[in-house]
């Protein structure tokens, strides 16, 4: 179907169904996302590590930058200057915008509650690995029904965000797609204050979409983002809700639970309530081992840090070591001439050995961390590419055996 606000600039079509798994083609005026697609976090207008020519050659498709981090600096005036964030940082694909809900979470009850964005956003799994420290600190965000005021982790000032505002602030930086602000909540939220976090989301969802429809000269498409935490009740609330306004495509966000087995049921409980013929985005997962898990329940698009987090760490994936992962740092590859992995077509592998990238590492060389990247971008762009074409063929529960890929 098209959508219905820009209709000569988006369209969405469904191509091949298995089961709930499907394959389309998401098209923007910057270019074609073949789904289900890894979106790359490019928080502050480039993706840590690695620049837009890197990601062009390993076949990433789309990025998701964020707008509160962009408002922050350089801020969305000088950006709209410099002719958008596409001719500012230099990317030419499909571009999403976040809307600073993640921050309301990640700078508020994240912080009082010692939840982290992978440590601990699954407070039942304790070996995922770390983006927040786990200490509880002071908040840096107030809400109330009309918005959020943020404080600045750069400087302390006072920054105001309105679902209003947010559109307004995302139009300048020009994105092809939009998500609203919502109020994201956190796994120890208990119900009570989960459902008013969700009562509140909606409210600013009807005003940002007011906001959006006003100036639908842009040729930008905005998203609803369901939320409801862990609780299916509230996330088939939210889910019908969001399904009865007009956006251009819908995300789940918030809370997933406790754990990846709460993650895949609040999927359960709401994708099938969402308009069947409009994109569907899960905001901040993608580690290897949910893929498929999310895929299989309709999930369309996804993001996540993890491809250039593991990098940091000299991790890399690959079928040629256990469970995929290969610590790079690890001494049994010191002398190891072998490519990390054969028949990989990224400059890491074509050209590098494990040895030499283990090398780099240790002698903390920046560019070890970019070849690192570049090569869990190819890894997952070839994973997707199969993923695409075993539902197409009717056999992406094959697929997954054929991976058998385990649970971090």
């Amino acid at each position: 179907m098209t959508f219905g606000i820009i209709k000569y600039m988006f369209s969405f079509e469904i191509q091949a169904t298995d089961g709930e798994a499907r394959t389309g083609k998401l098209v923007t005026p910057h270019g074609v996302i073949e789904t289900p697609s890894f979106v790359a976090v490019g928080t502050q207008g480039i993706v840590r590590a690695v620049c837009a020519e890197d990601l062009e050659a390993t076949g990433v498709q789309a990025i998701i930058a964020n707008a509160y981090h962009l408002h922050l600096q350089p801020g969305e005036e000088l950006i709209d200057e410099m002719g958008g964030l596409y001719r500012f940082m230099g990317w030419e694909g499909p571009l999403m915008t976040d809307s600073g809900g993640f921050q309301i979470f990640s700078l508020g009850a994240a912080k009082e509650h010692g939840v982290g964005k992978i440590a601990s956003i699954f407070p039942e799994v304790s070996d995922l690995g770390g983006h927040f420290n786990s200490k509880k600190k002071d908040r840096l965000v107030e809400i109330d029904e009309d918005g959020a005021t943020f404080i600045s982790y750069l400087d302390g000032s006072r920054h105001r965000f309105t679902p209003e505002g947010v559109v307004a602030l995302q139009n300048k930086l020009g994105a092809d797609i939009m998500l609203i602000l919502d109020e994201c909540t956190s796994p120890l939220h208990d119900y009570a204050y989960t459902r008013r976090a969700m009562g509140r989301t909606h409210r600013w969802a009807r005003k940002a979409l007011d906001a959006h429809q006003r100036h639908s000269e842009k040729a930008q498409a905005l998203f609803g983002i369901v939320q409801g935490g862990a609780y299916q009740d509230l996330r088939e609330t939210s889910a019908l809700f969001m399904a009865q306004q007009d956006f251009d495509g819908y995300a789940v966000g918030g809370s997933l639970g406790k754990s990846k087995d709460d993650m895949h049921r609040v999927l359960e409980w709401t994708v099938p309530l969402l308009p069947h013929g409009r994109p569907r985005h899960l905001l901040g997962i993608g580690k290897m081992e949910d893929i498929f898990e999310v895929v299989m329940r309709g999930i369309d698009l996804f993001d996540c840090i993890a491809p250039t987090r593991m990098a940091e760490t000299g991790t890399v994936f690959s079928r040629e070591a256990d469970r995929y992962a290969m610590h790079l740092l690890n001494a049994r590859y010191r002398e190891d001439s072998s490519p990390i992995e054969a028949g990989c077509g990224c400059v890491a592998c074509r050209r590098y050995s494990r040895a030499f990238l283990r090398h780099l590492f240790a002698v903390g060389e920046p560019s070890a961390i970019r070849l690192a990247a570049v090569h869990n971008f190819c890894f997952l762009e070839s994973m997707m590419k199969e993923i695409r074409q075993a539902i197409k063929e009717g056999r992406i529960e094959a697929l997954k055996k054929e991976w058998s890929v385990p649970q971090w």
